[in-house]
């Protein structure tokens, strides 16, 4: 037996869209982005529908409980606390959430700048469990692991250098990932 679509809700107003998008963010922090797409099914069609999302926004804006500045700030500090990760990886999900580029290059100055790349690549290292590699091969992986999680070549080779593999796991350095990524 195949599922069947639930009855299309009717359309909500501001006062509607309101409530939701309080339930909304009382349950996980969003962007104001993605709280407009979470409006959007429950707003009217058209023009009418977008006046009142954009009502909502900027209601929630004033009292100070929808703020992408806050939220990137928030967001860089758990990834980077909590799951140690590097620069890229946090600047590029920040992206993918809809936080414009400026927000996102203060915030991730505000948290990366003072710190010691070398040193959080270790530290997701040994939160992740990720032995020293031995050949090339765990070599290969262990550079993959780190640059997945957003970590330069740069940090990587000082770090995999720090380790005093030997000679049979050491990949060149110009033959992997170059730290030439645009910073858009």
């Amino acid at each position: 037996m195949a599922f069947q679509r639930s009855k299309p809700r009717d359309p909500v107003g501001e006062p509607g869209l309101f409530d939701y998008a309080i339930a909304a963010l009382s349950r996980r922090m969003r962007t104001i982005r993605d709280l407009k797409r979470l409006m959007k099914p429950r707003a009217f069609p058209g023009e009418q529908g977008e006046r009142d999302m954009d009502a909502v926004v900027a209601r929630l804006i004033d009292l100070k409980y929808l703020s992408d500045t806050r939220f990137a700030a928030d967001y860089t500090r758990l990834r980077k606390e909590n799951q140690g990760f590097g620069r890229r990886r946090v600047q590029q999900d920040l992206t993918l959430k809809g936080i414009d580029k400026e927000t996102v290059a203060a915030t991730l100055a505000k948290a990366y700048d003072d710190a010691d790349e070398v040193e959080l690549a270790r530290q997701y290292c040994l939160r992740k469990r990720i032995p020293q590699p031995t050949d090339q091969k765990e070599t290969a992986r262990t550079m993959n692991r780190l640059i997945r999680a957003g970590y330069s070549s740069t940090a990587i080779f000082k770090l995999l250098r720090g380790w005093n593999l030997p000679e049979t796991a050491i990949i060149e350095e110009g033959s992997g990932d170059s730290d030439t990524y645009a910073d858009d």
